[in-house]
This record gives C-alpha cells, sequence and structure tokens, in this order.
C-alpha cells in the first residue's frame, strides 16, 4: 500500500473497544503498537489518522487520540462487508453502495471482503460517473 502511494491510518493492534479505554497509557500502547510495527515493516510513519475499531469511541479516547498528534476519522457509509463466510452478492453491494453515497461521504469498504475486491473498479467508475471525485484525507486535515 505504501508502495503504491496510499496513506495508511491506525486502527489498533488488538482491535478493542476503545470506548472501554480510559487511561492514556492503554490507549497509546493500542495506536503506538501498530505505528511501531508499520514503521519496522515498511521504513516510514503511519500517517496520523485513526479509526476508532467498531466506531466507538468515548469523548476521553477524542482528546487522548488529539494528543497523540492524530486526526480521528468516521465513515458516513458501511454496509455488513466484514464477514468472511456471508459475503454479500456482487449486486446486493451495488445497491446499497450506490443508493447510499453522499455528498461529502466517507466510506468504509474492508479489504478482507471479495466482494469488494471485485467490484471496487466499477463501484469507483460508477461513483464519478455520477459526480463524485475522491479526495485524500489529508484534504480534511489541511496537512
Amino acid at each position: 500500500m505504501v508502495e503504491d502511494g496510499h496513506a495508511v491510518g491506525n486502527h489498533t493492534y488488538h482491535h478493542p473497544d476503545m470506548s472501554a479505554i480510559s487511561d492514556k497509557a492503554s490507549f497509546q500502547k493500542e495506536l503506538d503498537d501498530v505505528s511501531n510495527l508499520f514503521k519496522e515493516i515498511t521504513g516510514t510513519d503511519i500517517n496520523n489518522y485513526y479509526r476508532p475499531p467498531q466506531g466507538k469511541y468515548s469523548k476521553d479516547n477524542l482528546a487522548m487520540a488529539k494528543e497523540l498528534g492524530y486526526h480521528t476519522f468516521f465513515w458516513s457509509l458501511a454496509y455488513v462487508d466484514w464477514k468472511a463466510d456471508a459475503q454479500p452478492s456482487s449486486d446486493e453491494a451495488f445497491s446499497k453502495l450506490l443508493g447510499r453515497i453522499h455528498p461529502g461521504a466517507i466510506v468504509l469498504l474492508h479489504n478482507t471482503s471479495s466482494t469488494n475486491g471485485a467490484i471496487l473498479d466499477e463501484l469507483l467508475t460508477k461513483w464519478e460517473e455520477m459526480g463524485y471525485q475522491f479526495r485524500p484525507l489529508s484534504d480534511l486535515t489541511g496537512a
């Protein structure tokens, strides 16, 4: 992903319910473990983007992420695509994703989805035909 020029953000090491973590040391460890491993593998620093697992957070979590230099992002469009043994058909995926797209959308598509892999090029083309553009998260952070 790095070699292809993609921005890679932090999603925690163990994928816990982050809203249940109230102390900064435990919160930071979840992010640092990913950041350190990413640096070890790629030789580069991870982007300072953070998405809480399952979208679960607390106000304290948001403050801790900010203190650690992260910009927290949430999705505005997602569908059940992470269950490997219950993948939606291409038609189901298109129906959900095309019908729910909206201006300013941040779309969550899991890379473990075989359906997403099969439809991605056509999906992005259809969204472009609908007038949508794709922008990097850095446009939202001013970085």
